[in-house]
């Protein structure tokens, strides 16, 4: 079967930059900068679609669930990152925010030949993890129609699960077959078919919003602070202390005893100074309100 790539926005040619080759650096990188902010207000348009998935995969977390994402070259890879930085930034299990990617590990440096029209490897990614109707599935392709990928929704629907196509083509295959499509509109790129560029900004943007928009639904962030934050260098230890002092408006010492209390937790901490407990009652508050900090702290009176 013939694929027809002009009948894809994504593959058009940009007349903004017909003649890119014969511009000075400084307009040439002032034409990219003016196609880039178009990938703001695409993203804009489909909030209300994005609202629908961060509720979707906040109940899959609160019942357990995973978020899973699945693509092939660049949307692949931006799903894998996205997936691996939410454990240092939230404290999530390793397991609870998956990025998959066609060709498998290799793939993730380097392409793997003819791997995004793999249908099957598509389903048996998703089967070698248990994937099951608890779960959300975001398939990722800026055509909308990569096999592995199509293969794989195809796949979490028979199973049950909530289905989501992040992609930047209109009325796409992928689109049509899932629960929430997420179509941000970023038009012909820059260089004419290099998706990586305004649709890739776009996919990115997404993505940010689907786990922080999850994570702050599930109770990770306390007002604007990363109060799951693992404290896995010395950077990030400093973080914690200064989040517990931001968070109760303490002095550093406090902050730091608090934290040496509780094993450098940062939620519990933050309950101790707040409600004037012990670490043992701070993290007990915390067990019975689902990790939310505002619901423990009401309970314990103190808010």
């Amino acid at each position: 079967m013939k694929l027809d790539l002009n009948a894809m926005v994504t593959e058009g040619r940009n007349p903004a930059s017909e003649n890119i080759d014969q511009l000075s650096t400084a307009d040439m990188l002032r034409v990219i900068n003016n196609e880039d902010k178009k990938v703001a207000l695409a993203v804009e348009a489909i909030l209300p679609e994005i609202t629908r998935a961060v509720d979707a995969i906040a109940a899959a977390f609160m019942q357990g669930g995973r978020l899973v994402y699945c693509g092939a070259g660049t949307s692949g890879r931006l799903g894998i990152l996205d997936a691996s930085e939410c454990p240092p930034t939230y404290g999530t299990p390793r397991e609870q925010v998956i990025g998959l990617i066609a060709g498998g590990h290799t793939a993730i440096l380097q392409a793997v030949e003819n791997a995004e029209d793999n249908r099957e490897m598509g389903v048996n990614d998703l089967k070698s993890i248990g994937f099951n109707a608890q779960d959300v599935l975001v398939g990722i392709a800026a055509s909308g129609r990569t096999p592995y990928v199509v293969a794989a929704l195809d796949y979490a629907r028979e199973c049950g699960a909530v289905t989501a196509a992040l992609t930047c083509n209109p009325d796409s295959a992928m689109a049509k077959i899932v629960d929430i499509p997420l179509t941000p509109l970023v038009g012909p790129e820059v260089v004419t078919g290099s998706s990586r560029m305004k649709a890739g900004t776009a996919q990115k943007l997404v993505l940010n919003m689907l786990t922080t928009g999850a994570m702050i639904r599930t109770g990770k962030v306390y007002g604007n602070l990363m109060v799951d934050v693992e404290a896995t260098n010395q950077k990030l230890v400093q973080r914690q202390v200064n989040i517990v002092m931001q968070a109760t408006e303490c002095a550093e010492e406090e902050a730091k005893t608090a934290l040496a209390a509780c094993d450098g937790h940062c939620k519990t901490a933050i309950v101790m100074v707040l409600g004037q407990l012990q670490a043992a009652e701070a993290k007990a508050l915390l067990a019975n309100n689902q990790g939310f900090i505002r619901q423990a702290l009401q309970q314990a009176g103190a808010q």
